[in-house]
Formats: C-alpha cells, structure tokens, sequence
C-alpha cells in the first residue's frame, strides 16, 4: 500500500474535488491526480467516476476509500501517540523546603503534578535548616523570608506572601473576642516555633500601620508546627503560625484565630534554581507549577 497515493485520494474525497483537495495540500492538482492514477493502476480498478464537472466513487472506490481513511487515521494516532511519548516528562527533581511547607502546602498539590507526569521522580527534602543547592544536589527550594535573600548566584523567583496569624483555642479566643487589641493578650502563655532561645514576644501589624509588640512567657518551643498547634487547641497558649497551616484546623473548630485585624507577620516565599539555562525540564515543569499553584494553596485558597 503506498500511502501516499491513499492520502491523496482521501483527501480528494473528503474535499469533495481535486482542485480543493490541492488549495488544502498546497500542491499542484496536477500531481494530485498522477497520484490517483497511479493507485488505480497498480489496484487495475477505477475509483473515481470523474469528468469535467462532477465526481464520484466507483464501488471499489468506496471500498477502498473507507478502509484506506482508517488506515489513514490509525497512523497519525500512532505518529500522535509515539511524540506525545517521546516529549514526556521524565527523570528526578530534588527539592528542598521546610517542614511545614511540606505538611500543609506541598502536600496538597503536587499528587496532581506527579498524576500529570507519570516518568517524573520527587525527592523532596523537608528540613527547617536551610539546604545548600549546590552542595548538597537540590534543584529547586523553597524559602521563606522577612530580608532579601543574599546574592547566592541563584536564580530567585518570587512565589506569594504569607500572613501569620495568632492561633488559640476557641475557649481562649472567646475569651478576648472578636474586637480585642494586642493589650488583651497580656499574661497569656506563647507557644514559640524554633527550638533556640528567645523570641518571646509577638510583632503585630495592624490596620493604619499600626505595630505592637506584646512579649510574653514561654510555655512550649518546638520546631514543629504540629505539636503547637496541638498545643494551642489543648489552651496550652497562643501561637503565631502562617495562615495555611491552620485553615483545616480553623474550618473544624479546633482552632481559632485571635485579633482579626492584626497580622503577626507577612514573610515573602521564594523559589530558588539554578541558572536560567540548561535545567531540565523537569526541573523548569515543577518550577513553573510552583509558581501558579503556590499562591493559593499558601493562602489558605487552592489544593
């Protein structure tokens, strides 16, 4: 079978004519029609009644045309199937980010990444220490950060803003209430995130621009966000985590959010790679996945 010769002649059947059939291939008529030819002479059957006017297909005409255009059609699925294959996303992507991100961010969205790219292995390494992604092999991380990051080489992408809230129990936020300023948090007990000494109080942006600064006694430090919040909903104290890590614990009761209308921090998130070029792209897919999905999962929206 040459296909050639079928695909000319579908096409002048489907187009209805030679001349239209040469307008849609951008061909000359001319070789069009030695095609047919050629094809009704290695069949030795006609296929087309054809004068000047009109044309049809003969019997075998039909017979041909009908199997020669599923033929047709099964090859292009096959040429579709083989570059769609062959363009697929496939190797390993390292990625570094804290904990938390791991817990209540990431772990929400990128089943659907890895869903849409089957031949794509995630490693991902959560740690509240920052990694070094030369050093230590990452090619993407995830950074959150009050300052500008330093100038490392490396290739900075700006993800969304997070706010942190002031987390207690419900019995707790009952107790302040809705309309409560940082004056009605004196002499309740914090809950701080990080093992290291220190950070014993709350920075607390509010509406105006105003700021505060209201310290307080330590009950509990820890670098897991986890066990504060579990913490906060047992009225062991209050504790200023993002936003998105406690939307679910929020939306069940088990936590509630004090002062509304103060912020207890709004740090940028970051995505750093390697150099604009030469990453593969696997590494350039998941990055550009961070970017669109990040904001809202961060922000207590998407996932």
């Amino acid at each position: 079978m040459d296909l050639n010769q079928a695909y000319y002649l579908v096409h002048v059947v489907d187009k209805k004519g030679f001349s239209a059939a040469a307008r849609t291939l951008g061909i000359p008529k001319s070789r069009i029609s030695r095609q047919v030819k050629a094809l009704e002479d290695t069949l030795g059957t006609r296929l087309l009644n054809r004068d000047s006017r009109r044309m049809s297909l003969t019997e075998a005409g039909e017979a041909y045309y009908r199997h020669a255009k599923v033929a047709l059609e099964c090859m292009a699925a096959a040429e579709t199937a083989v570059r769609q294959d062959k363009d697929a996303l496939e190797g390993t992507v390292t990625l570094s980010c804290s904990v938390g991100v791991a817990q209540f961010a990431l772990g929400r969205i990128l089943p659907r990444f890895l869903a849409e790219n089957p031949r794509v292995i995630l490693q991902i390494q959560a740690s509240n220490d920052f990694s070094d992604l030369i050093s230590d092999g990452i090619d993407l991380a995830i950074r959150g950060h009050f300052k500008l990051l330093p100038d490392s080489g490396l290739i900075h992408r700006r993800l969304t803003e997070v706010p942190w809230h002031l987390f207690a129990s419900p019995s707790i936020a009952q107790q302040i209430g809705p309309s409560g300023s940082p004056a009605d948090l004196d002499g309740l007990p914090g809950l701080t995130l990080g093992w290291r000494p220190g950070g014993n109080s709350w920075s607390l942006q509010g509406p105006d621009g105003a700021n505060a600064s209201v310290p307080f006694a330590t009950r509990m430090r820890s670098d897991d966000m986890v066990t504060l919040k579990q913490a906060a909903a047992a009225e062991l104290g209050v504790v200023a985590l993002p936003v998105y890590t406690c939307a679910e614990d929020v939306a069940a009761g088990r936590l509630s959010r004090l002062l509304p209308k103060w912020n207890a921090g709004l740090p940028e998130i970051s995505l750093l790679m390697h150099g604009r070029r030469g990453n593969p792209p696997q590494v350039d897919a998941l990055a550009e996945f961070l970017r669109r999905e990040m904001p809202d999962v961060m922000n207590g929206v998407g996932g």
